[in-house]
Parts: structure tokens; sequence; C-alpha cells
């Protein structure tokens, strides 16, 4: 009933196991003796052990160092994102704004066009200007 399953031929299939010992590693104050804060290569840069203590001008060091590299990597991308959400917020804005910049300027241009006609009528000559001119419009 439970008969070994042999996989397919073309699966690849584990035939040696390698026994890969562990690179050594340093003592965690050999790390911070070994060069300053300030003068490690990020290329070289090694985890510290929790229990290492670094001196508070070191730590301030470290954490400036942090910061900066941190700031490099997002000062491209966030202009070009805050580009894109500015842009998009604005554009949502005008959308809002639209119709009822579009109803406010036809009021506008609809109580300009009454007056004016109203005026135009009450200056010719021989006409009957309506005695209230908003019945115009």
């Amino acid at each position: 009933m439970n008969a070994p399953r042999i996989p397919p031929r073309f699966v690849p299939t584990l035939t040696t196991v390698l026994d890969v010992p562990a690179p050594p590693v340093p003592p965690p104050q050999a790390v911070v003796d070994a060069a300053p804060a300030h003068a490690i290569d990020p290329r070289e840069a090694v985890a510290l052990d929790p229990v290492a203590r670094l001196s508070e001008l070191e730590s301030f060091a470290l954490e400036e160092q942090l910061m900066h590299r941190v700031l490099q990597r997002i000062d491209g991308a966030l202009e070009e994102r805050l580009s894109d959400v500015v842009s998009a917020a604005v554009q949502a804005q005008l959308d809002a704004m639209v119709p009822r910049l579009r109803s406010e300027i036809e009021a506008v241009l609809r109580t300009l066009v009454v007056e004016s006609l109203a005026q135009e009528l009450g200056e010719t000559p021989g006409s009957n200007p309506p005695k209230d001119a908003s019945s115009l419009g």
C-alpha cells in the first residue's frame, strides 16, 4: 500500500551531501576596535553584536551614517512620488471645481447678458422694454 515513490526522470535528485564549515566570526569587540565608526566602508559593514557597547560618539556617528545612506536611497524616488501625488491631488480638486465653476460662470454671464440686453432695449428708440429686466432671462 505504501510503496516507495520514484520521482520522474526529469526531477533532479540530491546525491551528495556537503558539509560546509561556517566562516569564523570575529569577536564583537574586534569589529568595534578595528576602525572608528566614521571610517567603515559600507561594503564591508558587519552587523554588531547586540552585546557590544558603543560609546555615545560612535553611536551618534553610526546613526548619522545610517540616516545619510537611507536618505540617499529615498531622495530620487521621493521627488518623483511626491510629484505624482501632488499632481493627482490637484487634478482631483480641479475635477471637483469644474462643475461649480461652470454653473457660477453661467450665472454671471446670464446676468450680464440680461443687463446688457435691458440697457440696449432701453436706449433704442421705438422699442418697448419690459418693466422688469429679470423677465428676459
